[in-house]
């Protein structure tokens, strides 16, 4: 098998990440431009403002509180310091081979194998672990994994994962006011019946359109940047086999059932919830081939 240079993969996915959020971007556009046809100016310029303002408050909280919510969520808490020594000096070994602060740590009571980072910068980020994580993995494979958190901290990925999430509910949101604007506008529309039929036509498969294609954009995005937070841990290690042994572990272990609400997924090292569209909408790559492509580092 012919061997990647991990800085390739590194170079692929960010060159990919790029083009898939210039692909949501495209996604935008049209939904807004279809819909301002539709509108009167006056309403559709409201629209676009309305959306504005929710995408920003969605925003501010998101970037300055989210990480809080989310370990809240999950009932994460700080390590033993006797217990999780080792977990404590990996954390802060890999940090410093990856040139970030320390990340606040924390542990996860829980009979699932899995992880997670969070936080708006390297400055104020968080690592979380599952105790089952630390009882099942051998030295190489856990640092495997904490590598693959660094390496999201030092990629910026959170913040990356919110902008792709805040132009996603862009997206909904538009197409949640277009649908409910037919119920509410339907009386001033009566003197156009002609053609209110196409009109709602157009417009309920432009909203349910662009929602889908959306969120199959942010699942590949979100892919993507998990390819990319693999590589990155095999620069960090300087050993692929560590992360590749580790899932291979999980995938064995693991049933979906760790308790994390859909919102909160695709931070973890691997779906934390089985689904049956995961094929479509899964925020993370096949296990079989994250490992096909470390083994090939």
């Amino acid at each position: 098998m012919e061997k990647i240079s991990f800085y390739d993969q590194i170079s692929k996915n960010k060159r990919d990440s790029i083009l898939l959020i210039i692909a949501l971007f495209f996604i935008i556009a049209v939904v807004v431009y279809t819909l301002s046809e539709i509108y009167a100016p006056g309403s559709g310029f409201f629209l676009l403002i309305f959306a504005l303002v929710m995408t920003l408050v969605h925003t501010f909280v998101s970037y300055n509180y989210g990480d809080r919510i989310v370990l809240m969520s999950v009932n994460a808490r700080p390590p033993n310091p006797r217990e999780n020594i080792y977990l404590i000096n990996t954390v802060e070994g890999l940090s410093i081979a990856a040139g970030v602060p320390t990340p606040r740590i924390y542990v996860i009571d829980s009979p699932e194998m899995n992880a997670f980072a969070t936080g708006k910068d390297p400055q104020h980020s968080s690592i979380a672990v599952t105790t089952a994580l630390l009882q099942n993995l051998n030295r190489s494979e856990l640092e495997g994994v904490i590598g693959h958190e660094m390496s999201h901290i030092r990629n910026y990925d959170i913040r990356f994962a919110t902008l792709v999430a805040v132009l996603v509910g862009l997206v909904a949101i538009i197409g949640e006011l277009f649908l409910r604007s037919l119920w509410w506008g339907r009386g001033d529309r009566n003197e156009r019946r002609g053609n209110i039929g196409f009109l709602i036509v157009i417009g309920i498969l432009v909203a349910i359109l662009a929602s889908i294609s959306s969120k199959l954009v942010q699942a590949m995005i979100s892919r993507r940047r998990e390819y990319l937070a693999d590589a990155s841990s095999a620069e960090l290690t300087r050993y692929p086999e560590g992360l590749a042994s580790a899932l291979e572990k999980i995938s064995k272990v693991n049933e979906g059932k760790i308790l994390a609400s859909e919102a909160v997924s695709h931070l973890f090292f691997v779906d934390p919830v089985k689904s049956p569209l995961d094929s479509l909408f899964a925020t993370h790559p096949p296990t079989k081939e994250r490992i096909k492509i470390l083994r090939s580092m």
